[in-house]
């Protein structure tokens, strides 16, 4: 017996990493088939290869291959084979099977033939009537692909996945051989810092330690060819010894594992001491948006959650959405990441450097490898890159000469001429405003997509900045934008001399159809700016705009010269800035009309910072055109202001608010509540509204836009908005159907 074939049978996919691994023991490995890898060696390779094969499921030992397209061939050919050379009288044998593409296709058919043909063969060769099958076990396995018959016998027994040290496996946990071939197609090394974000049970890191540290994988546990008397303990002994003197104590740098769940960091704790590698492992509860880390050229392996065996959630979705900007925290880092997520690249905005598709159960998933910059090379603001270690590789062995970026995130030479451009325009109109806090004027509009390539709105605040990205087709990834827009942030800073903490970006996406803005976030960065020698709340952070719309400046100081005893209404009225210039202008009553809860409650902040008792500053909640279709009999108004949305729809309303379609209801509506000579403000920035001037002079209303006079210079789009002043005639009737004044 002096060579035996081995096959080390492995995962779909990992076939290549067992093969790197058995020519690192000193074997030379072919790949024969999906699963398979064959080698050649003496017994004592049984030992070393169960002993150290990290991706491997088991290791079989090939004793027969021929061609069988029936049952008698198959009988003859195994009951031909000298079976008592590995199974004694009372040993027990097993015999699994299955059948791909062959004659032969009934499995259990199979396993009876091969099973009785086996028997007959024991018998007549130990001369015994009888096979007690008490004994130590021999697994036998025979296997049919294409009219192909293959028989072995499993000299690994448990699957060699089964290391001894996770006592507990969680629903998604996944299996140990399939982590270790992970870490071997990864671009890591023992040198380098590693961090699983998603650990689990701790499987990925744990199996990398043991990597690191060199320890072999089934040192600690029982194989059945350890109990055939045919592999000799001293091949055993051999293979201990051997791994007992190339173990390591510790890594030279501490691997990180990091989970949101506390009872999986616990058992995670639980299973790297049972592995023996706790010292080399840190583990923190930690949730994946708050990954980072100071070292360089170090490595992600993460297993995610996919959203298919867990339940497909927004949660997920959200979480892959947010790792384009998560990653490029670490610049020089690459990041090797496993999922079953459908269209990954498409949701993280970029291709990966590699894929490779691998099974985690039985759930089909992608390994995709993002590289980042080799660590003998800076980190350039193009180009593609690798990673010295990924060269030694097959997988990578033909990817051309390395240029240098991050793996995700980075700005192109373009991007930075871009930038150069738009720092140089925003610098040319500070200046030029700079005086305009002396005239009173503590918030305007300071840049409105001067520069195309940079297509942002910059408002100052008082001693704060709010930018308004507008979208627009770029070829930046998710995470080079992400850096473009930290980048614009920056620079608006550095030229108005802010705290960047002050400079608050958000994106407004192009407003398609019948849709609203929705809210942003939840930050609550509010303070008090002052306009017109009044005071005003505004929110920087969580909403479309802010609470004060600045390019109706003009048209509030309108309404406060016109308010003087004057009972005032103002519909739609968001945060109630025109009802605080109308009350500063001496109105002797206003009512102000929202169906938002929290503008209302806004309204009646900003009465108050201006000292305005709520008593004849009524605030209404309510849908517009419903209050001005029921309003109150005998209650009249000599002012009114009508800044609609574009469109708006609610649960508590039954129609949806189009601006287009109701303007001349409304309008007409209003001026039925008013005396003649009253007027009317009427404002909306639809950019396609036309208002329908002929029904509403018919109805007894003189119209006249004045859209130039309201549009503050610091706006350059002179556009901004479109504003009216109605006066209302002696005659006047309520557009849509409503009874009017006549």
């Amino acid at each position: 017996m002096s060579k035996v074939e081995l096959i080390a049978a492995t995962a779909f996919g990992l076939e290549a990493v067992a093969a790197r691994e058995l020519t690192a023991l000193g074997y030379e490995p072919r790949i024969l088939s999906t699963g398979r890898v064959l080698f050649e060696s003496d017994i004592g390779a049984v030992a070393r290869a169960n002993l150290w094969l990290r991706t491997a499921d088991r290791v079989l030992l090939r004793l027969r291959e021929f061609a069988c397209t029936d049952f008698d061939v198959l009988f003859e050919t195994v009951q031909s084979m000298e079976w008592e050379r590995w199974i004694d009288a009372d040993f027990a044998f097993p015999v699994n099977g299955r059948s791909v593409k062959s004659g032969l296709s009934s499995v259990p058919a199979i396993q009876r033939t091969v099973k009785k043909a086996i028997v007959e063969r024991l018998m007549r060769a130990h001369r015994t009537a009888t096979l007690p099958e008490t004994g130590t076990r021999v697994i036998v396995e025979v296997g049919l692909l294409e009219d192909v018959c293959t028989l072995t016998i499993d000299t690994s027994g448990v699957g060699l996945h089964k290391r001894g040290y996770r006592d507990h496996v969680g629903e998604a946990a996944m299996k140990e051989t399939l982590a270790a071939g992970l870490v071997l197609l990864s671009v890591w090394n023992p040198e380098r810092a590693l961090v699983d974000p998603f650990c689990g049970s701790g499987t990925i890191p744990i199996e990398a330690a043991m990597i690191g540290m060199n320890m072999a994988p089934g040192r600690t546990r029982d194989f059945d060819s350890a109990h055939w008397p045919q592999v000799p303990q001293e091949a055993w002994d051999r293979a201990d010894e051997e791994a007992a003197d190339v173990a390591k104590n510790k890594l030279p740098v501490t691997i990180h594992a990091s989970d949101i769940s506390e009872d999986a960091i616990a058992l995670a704790r639980r299973h790297a001491a049972a592995a023996g590698v706790e010292r080399s492992i840190h583990f923190s509860r930690r949730d994946f948006a708050e990954l980072s880390s100071k070292a360089e050229y170090g490595c992600t392996i993460a297993n995610p959650p996919y959203g298919v065996r867990l339940g497909q959630t927004p949660e997920v979705e959200e979480l892959y959405r947010s790792m384009p900007n998560v990653l490029r925290r670490m610049p020089t880092w690459s990041h090797h990441i496993l999922t079953a997520y459908p269209n990954f690249e498409r949701v993280v905005g970029q291709e990966a450097t590699r894929r490779r598709k691998l099974f985690n159960a039985q759930i089909e998933c992608t390994y995709y490898t993002f590289l980042g910059p080799r660590p003998d090379a800076g980190v350039l603001s193009r180009g593609k890159s690798e990673d010295d270690d990924a060269l030694n590789a097959p997988e990578f062995a033909e990817r051309p000469a390395a240029r240098q970026a991050p793996s995700f995130g980075g700005l192109r030479d373009r991007d930075i001429r871009e930038l150069d451009d738009f720092e140089s325009r925003l610098a040319k109109r500070a200046r030029h405003l700079r005086r305009w806090p002396e005239r009173g004027i503590h918030c305007y509009r300071l840049y409105e997509r001067d520069c195309p390539d940079v297509p942002v709105t910059i408002d100052r605040y008082e001693d704060h900045a709010h930018i308004f990205e507008y979208e627009r087709e770029h070829s930046r990834t998710v995470a080079q934008h992400g850096e473009w827009c930290e980048e614009v942030s920056k620079r608006v800073a550095r030229v108005l001399e802010l705290p960047l903490e002050n400079v608050h970006m958000k994106d407004r996406p192009r407003q398609r159809g019948l849709t609203q803005h929705e809210r942003k976030g939840e930050e609550g960065v509010e303070i008090v700016v002052r306009e017109g020698g009044l005071k005003f709340l505004v929110n920087l952070t969580d909403y479309a705009d802010t609470g004060l719309f600045l390019d109706h400046r003009i048209t509030r100081g309108m309404v406060r010269d016109l308010a003087g005893g004057k009972r005032v209404l103002n519909l739609f009225c968001y945060t109630g800035s025109f009802t605080v210039y109308a009350a500063a202008g001496g109105a002797s009553a206003t009512t102000s009309v929202d169906l938002s809860n929290t503008y209302l409650d806004w309204s009646k902040k900003n009465l108050t910072l201006n000292g305005f008792p709520t008593s004849p500053h009524r605030l209404v909640r309510a849908d517009v055109l419903e209050f001005v279709r029921n309003h109150e009999p005998g209650v009249h108004y000599d002012l009114a202001v009508i800044d609609p949305p574009t469109f708006s729809n609610s649960k508590r309303t039954e129609e949806d608010f189009e601006v287009q379609a109701a303007h001349v209801e409304l309008i007409s509506r209003t001026a039925a509540l008013m005396p003649a000579g009253g007027t009317i403000f009427f404002s909306n920035n639809f950019r396609q509204f036309k208002l329908d001037e002929e029904a509403l002079t018919g109805l007894g209303l003189q119209v006249r836009e004045i859209s130039r006079q309201t549009v503050p210079e610091d706006f350059r789009n002179e556009r901004i908005h479109r504003c009216w002043r109605l006066v209302v005639g002696e005659r006047v009737s309520a557009g849509g159907g409503g009874r009017g004044r006549e």
